[in-house]
């Protein structure tokens, strides 16, 4: 996916930029990070019965993208088949958790500001009875 030139030498100029007395050490390392073609989402009902869908914003997925397209020669048809294994196959199968946040730029005027910011599958723990 393309950048907009003018926006990308904005941001190296600002990195390039000192300011005094905050920690530098991340200018070293500065890059910009390729923007992901896909955006991934949830959609599920609540236990009232309202169905709902948000965007995941988890830098996870994102990472498996890249890795799972890598992996399968740059063929996005099956890294998407991937990811939508792991993520509607293997996590399913687990407790699954949502870490929601909001962005600033839906906060005050969305009917559902609120996006997926991490995923956390715990795995189902079985108890044994008392008795």
């Amino acid at each position: 996916m393309e950048w907009d030139q003018a926006k990308v030498d904005e941001m190296r100029d600002r990195s390039k930029q000192g300011v005094l007395f905050e920690e530098e050490a991340w200018r070293q390392t500065f890059k910009l990070i390729n923007k992901l073609p896909y955006s991934f989402s949830y959609r599920f009902e609540d236990a009232d019965g309202k169905t709902s869908e948000m965007q995941i914003l988890d830098w996870e997925i994102g990472q498996l993208y890249w890795n799972c397209l890598k992996q399968c020669n740059n063929e996005e048809p099956a890294a998407l088949a991937k990811i939508k294994e792991k993520y509607f196959g293997e996590f399913l199968k687990r407790d699954l958790h949502f870490f929601l946040g909001t962005t600033q730029q839906f906060h005050g005027w969305a009917t559902n500001p609120w996006v997926i910011i991490g995923v956390f599958p715990i795995p189902y723990e079985r108890q044994i009875g008392l008795f």
